[in-house]
């Protein structure tokens, strides 16, 4: 399985992606997610890929190929982030089609894209790709999205808003994926972390790391430490309140 997520704030994207993949408990491969497209000072792209692993890598070697090739239509001459979504979207239909005519017993050949990333002056934004070719995107109320292992790390997410600040937005994007890590064993390191600002498209600042880098466990220890804290100012129950009232009248009267 996977985890791969992204988020918009005001100020920009956030991407974030580990590199498990499987093919069953004994076929277990490190394969990055997180998948770059630039061209410096006119437009920037990330694609996060989850799925059946044959059709991710096809579809990355057409979208290589056609940029190489100067073709009409490629991730360097789409006008809009629309027009990119339906682009990556038609390539990952024929691949998987191609891919279910050469097998005859039934696989699952199925992927999902998430695409982001800004065109010259247009606003930045996100796209993701489902399977059946529909695609999605962001907006100010639900400023995230993901795939793959998705649940335990969307409670977290959901506390994002648009008026975050990007390295904010980072760090609540790594605390939901070591949340996944640790949850998950089919979601795995390396961690993989893009941060684009906006109006730039100077690709950004990216990141790697180990599940024990320092970095991600002084991250981990901080959270849980937070959320121990937190729990310990929650209301009292009322027989707890009603013992503290007493004890606190008792040290009073001493």
């Amino acid at each position: 399985m996977t985890y791969c997520l992204a988020i918009r704030v005001d100020t920009g994207l956030v991407f974030c992606s580990d590199s498990r993949t499987h093919g069953g408990i004994d076929n277990v491969g490190t394969y990055s997610k997180m998948h770059r497209f630039g061209w410096s000072d006119q437009r920037h792209f990330c694609l996060l890929s989850a799925g059946n692993l044959a059709t991710t890598q096809s579809v990355l070697r057409r979208l290589r190929q056609d940029i190489q090739r100067d073709q009409r239509i490629s991730l360097r001459t789409v006008p809009s982030l629309d027009l990119a979504a339906d682009y990556v979207g038609s390539i990952r239909a024929e691949v998987q089609q191609r891919h279910a005519r050469r097998h005859s017993e039934p696989t699952d050949f199925t992927a999902s894209f998430l695409l982001g990333g800004q065109i010259g002056s247009a606003p930045p934004g996100l796209r993701l790709i489902y399977p059946q070719g529909n695609a999605i995107h962001e907006s100010s109320e639900h400023p995230f999205l993901q795939m793959g292992e998705v649940q335990y790390g969307k409670p977290l997410l959901d506390m994002v808003t648009s008026q975050w600040s990007l390295e904010a937005a980072a760090r609540c994007a790594l605390v939901s994926m070591d949340t996944t890590l640790q949850s998950n064993l089919s979601v795995g390191p390396p961690v993989e972390l893009l941060i684009l600002t906006g109006d730039r498209l100077d690709g950004g600042r990216h990141l790697r790391w180990g599940s024990e880098h320092l970095f991600l466990r002084e991250l981990r220890s901080q959270w849980h430490q937070g959320l121990a804290a937190a729990i310990g100012r929650l209301p009292p129950f009322p027989w707890e309140e009603s013992s503290l009232n007493r004890e606190k009248t008792y040290k009073n009267a001493r």
